[in-house]
């Protein structure tokens, strides 16, 4: 196996993992640390590859067949489902979601990851209250 082809099975088995988690925890509430986690490890990585390859192969990933162009509207459909989720609560939470969906829109699961690890944390934060 590449280097890639192991980055990419490894993405899978942690996926499996948080899913897992997801199906097993019986918790009202997420872990604002496990999402804030997951948005820091997951820029890192960003970070790491903008920084060795550049911002352009994200386009040129998604533009060069049917398969990209696929990813590409599957990765823009994943992140409006899951904002049509979200951000509904975390209105009632008071967050001014804006700029949230602005970072969302920019980073994805980054932004994304980071607008749940505030959520679960301010839900909490209610719930303690």
């Amino acid at each position: 196996m590449s280097p890639f082809e192991i980055l990419a099975a490894a993405g899978a088995v942690a996926a499996l993992v948080v899913i897992v988690y997801i199906a097993a925890s019986r918790s009202e509430i997420g872990s604002s640390a496990f999402a804030a986690a997951l948005s820091g490890a997951f820029g890192a990585f960003t970070a790491v590859t903008i920084l060795t390859e550049g911002v352009m192969p994200v386009w040129t990933n998604h533009t060069q067949n049917l398969w990209g162009v696929q990813v590409w509207w599957d990765l823009l459909i994943s992140v409006a489902i899951a904002l049509f989720f979200v951000v509904p609560r975390a209105r009632a939470q008071g967050m001014n979601v804006l700029p949230w969906i602005l970072f969302v829109g920019t980073t994805a699961s980054i932004g994304l990851l980071a607008m749940v690890a505030r959520l679960f944390w301010l839900e909490k934060a209610h719930k303690a209250a």
